[in-house]
């Protein structure tokens, strides 16, 4: 089990969620921030701290919104980012790629 980031931070990306982070496995990539299911220890910091209420629980997702669930996953994987697990969102700094969900998914305004 893990938290999901999903399209309330698209082109918000406010960053508190990735300051509290005690295990560094909130991601930013070019429109939005991805936690790793792999690194997430499920403590849920990142949902208290969040202010567009973008992070869920990936079990309490409802149908619609738990494309994240993949989205996050994917984002991960060599289809996008081909960062694996790498062990923490602060060596990496941000990257200048999204999944292609997040890519074209309608501008914010």
């Amino acid at each position: 089990m893990a938290f999901v980031i999903g399209s309330p931070c698209i082109d918000i990306k406010d960053g508190a969620c990735a300051a509290c982070c005690p295990v560094d496995c909130i991601y930013q990539g070019g429109r939005m921030f991805y936690i790793n299911p792999e690194e997430c220890i499920s403590c849920g910091i990142c949902v208290s701290v969040c202010p567009v209420d973008a992070i869920e629980d990936e079990l309490d997702m409802v149908a619609g919104k738990d494309v994240f669930i993949a989205v996050n996953r994917d984002f991960f994987g060599p289809q996008v980012s081909n960062l694996r697990t790498p062990g923490g969102a602060e060596s990496i700094g941000a990257l200048n790629c999204d999944h292609p969900h997040v890519s074209a998914y309608p501008g914010a305004g």
